[in-house]
């Protein structure tokens, strides 16, 4: 039988108002023989308060809604884990939607969590978001705070959390020119998949900047998974004819799917082909060889997202703050050194 704030009363011999008021922490006004009375029955009976009649009193939910277009994907995997990490510190929960990818789902989801009085919301999305869900995020109204991790792509003048791909991928390539590497091919995300057009940027203008000519045999487009990795690298190969000696990935995923192509064409990395992937998931030191790769925090991505969303709900009228995340090249095993 679950025990109540009455039995409470009825075992410490006081009335529901002073137990509700004590496990509130508004009992300053009780002895302190009486709040330890009520505390040692709450303890006795492990008394855990109703989430929902709390909420109703307190009208908080301490709930997070947060939308993330893929959950199986290592990056909003990681990401999640952030957003928790810092969540559950605080006693708040999230409710987790996986849209798929699917831009109808995701606005879905955003009316229905709205309808679910969460405090706050945190949209992982490679969409330029519908209206509707921007008119929350720029009017504030009904005063929801609303983190969006997008890359930049919806327009608005606070909380962007940004990282700096195009540096990453530019020190990449330069690194692997360096290296002695002039074939270098790069394999990038599906157009309608999800856009990180700085990455590809930093690729050219780097090959640019170091005099390097540009050909678009060296440019394959897939999906940003293993499969994904494992299909543009084999229509990589067979586009180049053993003239490819380098290949970077859009990201660790694609990585993984790259290496399982280049064994199954007879070669090895890196002693014919050189790999560098993107994000710095800890898959990345399992492969053999290690992936040299361009780190991202994607943790911490996840972290402060959760963060200024609590902030947010507890200072509601002021300004959410912008955060550039930097990257980070992590040299492994996986990039041959060219003799010239």
């Amino acid at each position: 039988m679950k025990l109540t704030i009455k039995d409470i009363a009825n075992k410490a011999g006081v009335s529901t108002t002073t137990v509700s008021q004590i496990l509130n922490n508004k009992g300053s006004r009780f002895s302190d023989e009486t709040r330890q009375k009520v505390l040692d029955i709450v303890d006795e009976f492990n008394y855990k308060p109703d989430f929902f009649a709390q909420s109703m009193i307190t009208k908080r939910s301490k709930t997070i809604g947060m939308i993330v277009p893929d959950v199986t994907d290592f990056f909003f995997s990681k990401l999640i884990e952030g957003v928790e990490t810092y969540l559950n510190s605080l006693g708040y929960m999230i409710i987790l939607c996986n849209s798929k990818h699917d831009v109808a789902l995701e606005k879905k989801y955003f009316d229905e969590l709205m309808h679910r009085a969460v405090e706050a919301m945190i949209i992982a999305t490679p969409n330029v978001l519908d209206k509707e869900i921007m008119d929350v995020v720029l009017s504030k109204q009904p005063h929801l705070p609303l983190i969006l991790v997008d890359m930049g792509k919806n327009q608005r003048n606070e909380g962007k959390l940004i990282v700096e791909e195009y540096k990453g991928v530019y020190e990449a390539v330069s690194y692997l020119i360096d290296q002695g590497h002039r074939q270098i091919g790069f394999l990038r995300e599906v157009d309608d998949y999800y856009q990180l057009s700085e990455r590809i940027t930093g690729y050219l203008n780097c090959l640019e900047d170091r005099a390097i000519e540009y050909n678009d045999l060296l440019i394959e487009e897939s999906f940003l998974t293993i499969e994904g990795g494992y299909e543009g690298t084999a229509k990589l190969l067979a586009k180049n004819k053993g003239q490819l000696t380098a290949l970077v990935c859009t990201n660790d995923q694609m990585a993984v799917g790259a290496y399982q192509a280049i064994y199954e064409a007879g070669l090895s990395v890196p002693e014919d082909i050189s790999v560098i992937g993107f994000d710095g998931l800890e898959i990345g030191k399992f492969l053999a060889p290690a992936l040299t790769t361009v780190y991202q925090p994607v943790f911490d991505i996840g972290f402060s997202a959760a963060k200024f969303a609590i902030d947010a709900i507890d200072n509601p009228h002021s300004r959410i703050p912008n955060k550039i995340f930097p990257t980070n090249l992590i040299i492994r095993n996986s990039v041959k050194r060219l003799t010239s």
